[in-house]
């Protein structure tokens, strides 16, 4: 009885010890792991993309009218009549208010009824001078005198109709500057009229741009004032000469608003599309590695970072095309690839779950 009981001790004992030996190679093993995991650099992928890539010029204007002129006065005289308000639209000749003109109409009468005089006169000496009984320089002196009385009478009733402010393109009034009653001196602003349509932008882009810009090309603009809106544009005008202070030239952007929603003044950011091509290979710019002018990405292999050197082409939005290095099924580095190196270890995470695994770990 004793030695089956001692037996059953030490079967027991050694049943223990086996089983305790294999929990503790199984912890050891979670926390070999643990640790492998931890040495491995966690990273975010990208995985490279084929669509349409836009190569633009981004720059900044303000937007200005194709046509914009004050309105003065010529003449003095009171304002007898206003016809416009700000924001009227008026058509070219409109006539928009009226000075006192009585006293230019005096001189036009008075000149017309001293003119209707010599030209009497003047026919009278014709005949006494194809008969010989006129001198010759009196004769002369009397059409000379004719032709000034002429131009003072043309001068008068140019004169008169200066009292008629009229628009001088078709447009809108944008400021009324004069009032009812007012008299007005001579080169007084009394209105300023703009034609908002086609508004246009002057952009001043670098020389070493010249080559890609020319007219015809596609363009955006967006504007603060009208936010989450785009307009279309095209360009106009390139200018064939550079600014040597500034070393750059300019380009005339139009821009097409039929909603009316836009305005001379305004602040625009516009972008000029200079090449488009419709199934480029491309990655998040942030991917990129610059070392000695050579740049080159990261991808991961079976849990390793790899470093591919990679040539590039356009860019646009924060994406970068991708010429050589890459044919499009690899998992790139977006977030992390700053301090890898060829052959470190990674793991993969997302910025979502980095962030709730901080919040866990902090509560």
């Amino acid at each position: 009885m004793k030695k089956q009981l001692a037996a059953a001790l030490l079967a027991a004992a050694l049943g223990t010890t086996i089983v305790g030996c294999s929990t503790a190679g199984d912890t050891s093993q979670k926390k070999e792991a643990a640790k492998a995991d931890q040495a491995a650099i966690p990273v975010e992928i990208a995985q490279p993309a084929r669509k349409e890539l836009l190569a633009r010029y981004s720059g900044t204007a303000t937007l200005e009218a194709e046509a914009d002129a004050d309105v003065i006065a010529k003449v003095q005289g009171e304002v007898q009549r206003l016809l416009v308000e700000e924001g009227d639209v008026v058509r070219g000749g409109q006539l928009l208010a009226v000075l006192d003109g009585r006293q230019l109409r005096l001189e036009v009468a008075q000149a017309s009824a001293e003119l209707a005089k010599l030209e009497r006169d003047y026919r009278r000496q014709i005949e006494l001078n194809e008969r010989g009984l006129v001198a010759a320089g009196t004769f002369e002196g009397l059409r000379y005198d004719l032709e000034t009385l002429r131009a003072k009478h043309d001068m008068a009733e140019l004169q008169l109709s200066y009292t008629e402010i009229r628009a001088p393109f078709a447009g809108v009034v944008a400021r009324r500057s004069v009032r009812l009653g007012q008299t007005v001196q001579p080169n007084a602003v009394l209105f300023r009229v703009t034609d908002p349509s086609p508004l246009k932008a002057q952009v001043f882009i670098p020389e070493r741009e010249l080559k890609r810009l020319q007219p015809g090309q596609a363009a955006a603009v967006q504007v603060d004032a009208v936010p989450g809106k785009t307009f279309l544009a095209r360009v106009s005008l390139v200018s064939p000469t550079i600014d040597t202070q500034t070393a750059t030239f300019k380009a005339t952007v139009e821009v097409t608003d039929p909603s009316g929603d836009l305005r001379p003044g305004m602040f625009a950011r516009l972008g000029i599309v200079f090449e488009r091509k419709p199934e480029a290979l491309q990655i998040p710019r942030v991917a990129l590695v610059e070392t000695d002018g050579e740049r080159s990405v990261f991808v991961v292999l079976n849990g390793v970072a790899r470093q591919r050197p990679v040539e590039t082409g356009l860019a646009d939005s924060g994406n970068v095309e991708i010429v050589d290095g890459l044919v499009g099924d690899e998992q790139v580095v977006i977030v992390g690839q700053s301090g890898l190196k060829d052959g470190n270890k990674v793991r993969v995470v997302t910025l979502q779950n980095a962030v709730a695994n901080t919040v866990a770990k902090s509560t």
